[in-house]
């Protein structure tokens, strides 16, 4: 199948979306995408303005790429919204087109669970590993792919079980949240009707869930395009490109501790709110993935 795109009106760049590192479970292979959604796999490229796509074991229509990419969001708006300054400027330009994902919540619930203290390939292992242990196996193209695990599942699993999967000390923060979600304490969907400060206070009562995985949660699977995550790379984006918003003697403060204070993230994610506004969010992955591929580069 294949949706035919108007790069004026609805811009979009596949591998800066799915490469920016708010996405774990998609990979290259043979010159597609290939990734799991919803128990669905997902092959799909982009040839100049058109996305070609197949799934398995199910068909997916065009509308279900629709919202998983958020080819709703009026992209040229929210970008002429945010560019504030001449750093966000840059990296939209470098990445024109990178979208925000619209994520399943549960599997954005557990992925950041496992994402805290770990650099990105780490964090594709480790899901790679809860999916292989306690998800469903699917052959597509030769290829072997995983359903992410129902809470079902890690919410019967033993505390062994899951540290099997090489998640360290997240292993007993996943099990007791799966739990929880699996006894139908929370139901993360109905969260999307819920005001962003009484939703992200239900996020951070679960296990593993502080503020900065509460917030990605928020941004990449709850629609609260107003979320801005802060971890260490935006810590040091916002030293290094905002510090007049801040007083002197709070950056002095910062610049000395690597990791992040609760009161600096309150500070740095409401200024991300505040300066960028509505969509604040989008924001925060541009300059994330700007600053990320330059340190690399």
């Amino acid at each position: 199948m294949e949706i035919q795109l108007d790069q004026v009106v609805t811009p979009f760049n596949l591998r800066h979306t799915l490469e920016c590192g708010q996405v774990f479970r998609w990979k290259r292979l043979g010159g597609w995408l290939y990734g799991v959604v919803r128990e669905k796999v997902i092959k799909i490229r982009q040839v100049g303005d058109r996305l070609q796509f197949q799934s398995f074991p199910e068909r997916v229509d065009a509308d279900c790429i629709r919202n998983y990419f958020r080819l709703d969001d009026d992209l040229p708006f929210i970008l002429s919204e945010i560019s504030k300054d001449e750093h966000i400027k840059k990296a939209i330009q470098h990445f024109y087109g990178l979208r925000i994902t619209r994520q399943e919540p549960w599997e954005c619930l557990i992925s950041y669970i496992c994402a805290t203290y770990k650099n990105i390939p780490a964090i594709k292992e480790m899901i790679q590993n809860l999916c292989r242990q306690f998800g469903r196996k699917m052959t597509f193209d030769g290829y072997h792919f995983y359903t992410f695990p129902k809470p079902s599942a890690l919410a019967e699993a033993s505390l062994e079980d899951v540290r099997k999967c090489r998640l360290g000390f997240r292993a007993r923060r996943v099990l007791e949240t799966s739990q929880i979600i699996d006894n139908g304490e929370l139901d993360l969907e109905t969260l999307r009707q819920v005001d962003y400060e009484k939703v992200k206070l239900e996020l951070v009562r679960l296990p593993g869930v502080g503020h900065k995985v509460a917030d990605c949660i928020l941004l990449f699977s709850l629609d609260r395009l107003q979320a801005f995550p802060v971890d260490i790379w935006m810590k040091k984006i916002i030293l290094e490109f905002y510090p007049e918003f801040f007083n002197q003697s709070f950056i002095k403060t910062a610049c000395k501790r690597r990791s992040i204070t609760h009161h600096e993230y309150e500070k740095f994610s409401n200024f991300g709110k505040k300066y960028f506004g509505a969509y604040g969010g989008y924001a925060q992955e541009y300059l994330f993935h700007w600053k990320r591929l330059k340190q690399v580069v």
